[in-house]
């Protein structure tokens, strides 16, 4: 199987399933057994694709004589997969990009199609350039209804900054278990196996890797020595202020990230119970949290809106990273942007159904973390308002930032991947009265 072809397939799944990219993709390219080189142009056409949608079929309709909705499906994804090599990528000839889209018309269409493919893929290919795209939604591939809700929440002077962010290939940030190696000797071992490595700045133990293959089969990953996260994620756990010996609720744990890191940050004393309302990422959260030799990591059954009266006033720390919108993470998960905005109208609700229960597990000057990796003020900061209106014995709380990470901070903090190169994210710190 080729890259081309597991890029495909991807494509379909996600068009036909409405799956996550990410896992699709995963799981393709494990099924497909390719080459640590043909995952990686896998997952660059599969993404591509995803990121540039309105953009290549815009620069289709302009060389197709029809409509495009009268396309059949697989030769419109055919197509795309075509045009986002001719038009964004350098490495891969023109000839190879047309024949290997005509073979695919044969194999997973008809003869008929593979003609269509053939015209117009080397239509574009002759083209000088590519027509200038109407608007931002469709030179970014986000939709307008999404563009105009950014607008409103980030303002006019970052929206064409964080479009352009989304569409940027997102570097891979580790994060060193301190428990078992120091982030200098984890960055000598990563590179003597060929791994690039930056450590971020103000963070000695985030470390962005490139050239790993699949991470999983490096011995670090294997021995427990790092896990995946983004340095703002890590962010709200270190704001939080977690101590060894301390008890910490992770409301809303799996993927388990912040439970791991708070758990390293207390150099394994304490409690950490890790949260989920889900069995089989219950399951996820014990593996990991054994991998990482992190035994004070408590992974448990537990709904973030239901109370549970034996942890009344127990928790030294409850981080309750809730639901939310994802819009932080498009250039993750570039499938989000197209999902229906009706469907995050009711994410507020939640969000403050979580916070107005968790919030009775907090000790008398004890921390409430709440987090969101998404930009929306209504899942953020109004949420936050809304909280503090109702529980006058919780007040926010300023927490150090990194300087790479901005400037000072009252108790809230909006990160973006266009300005700070993090995921979006929203961090606010609130103190419990004695």
């Amino acid at each position: 199987m080729s890259a081309r072809d597991t890029a495909l397939a991807a494509l379909i799944a996600f068009r036909k399933q409405n799956a996550w990219s990410d896992g699709i993709l995963k799981e393709y390219i494990y099924r497909d057994r390719l080459s640590r080189r043909d995952a990686a142009l896998a997952s660059k056409l599969c993404y591509g694709v995803l990121q540039n949608r309105m953009l290549l079929d815009y620069y289709i309709q302009h060389f197709l004589n029809g409509r495009i909705k009268d396309l059949q499906p697989i030769v419109l994804d055919i197509l795309r997969l075509g045009i986002y090599q001719l038009t964004m990528l350098d490495r891969i000839p023109d000839a190879a990009c047309v024949s290997e889209a005509v073979e695919q018309g044969k194999r997973f269409a008809n003869h008929r199609a593979a003609v269509l493919i053939n015209g117009l893929l080397r239509s574009a290919a002759r083209a000088k350039s590519m027509p200038e795209p109407p608007d931002l939604a469709t030179k970014y591939s986000h939709p307008p209804q999404l563009v105009a809700l950014l607008e409103e929440n980030i303002g006019k002077e970052l929206l064409e900054p964080f479009l352009q962010s989304d569409n940027e290939a997102p570097r891979t940030a580790i994060q060193v278990n301190t428990c078992k190696i120091t982030a200098e000797k984890a960055k000598l071992e990563l590179q003597a196996q060929g791994v690039n490595c930056q450590v971020y700045p103000d963070m000695p133990d985030c470390i962005y890797v490139s050239g790993t293959g699949n991470l999983e089969d490096l011995t670090l990953f294997q021995t427990g020595m790092f896990y995946v996260q983004d340095p703002a994620a890590k962010l709200a756990v270190l704001a939080a202020g977690v101590q060894p010996g301390q008890q910490v609720l992770d409301a809303c744990a799996a993927p388990g990230g912040k439970s791991f890191a708070a758990a390293i940050a207390m150099n394994n004393q304490g409690k950490v119970y890790a949260c989920d309302i889900h069995p089989h990422k219950i399951a996820l959260l014990e593996k990991g949290a054994s991998r990482l030799g992190l035994d004070i990591v408590h992974p448990m059954l537990q709904d973030a809106t239901k109370f549970s009266g034996e942890w009344k006033e127990q928790m030294d720390v409850v981080i309750a990273d809730v639901p939310c919108s994802g819009l932080g993470v498009i250039r993750k998960k570039p499938d989000i942007r197209y999902k229906d905005l009706e469907q995050i109208q009711g994410l507020p609700a939640v969000q403050t159904a979580i916070l107005e229960n968790v919030c009775q597990y907090v000790k008398p000057e004890g921390v409430l973390l709440y987090s969101t990796c998404t930009v929306l003020k209504r899942e953020n900061e109004m949420v936050v308002e809304t909280f503090l209106k109702n529980h006058s014995q919780f007040t926010l709380e300023r927490f150090s930032v990194p300087e790479k990470m901005g400037s000072d901070n009252c108790g809230v903090l909006t990160l973006y991947p266009c300005v700070q190169q993090t995921d979006g994210f929203f961090i606010a710190k609130l103190r419990r009265a004695k």
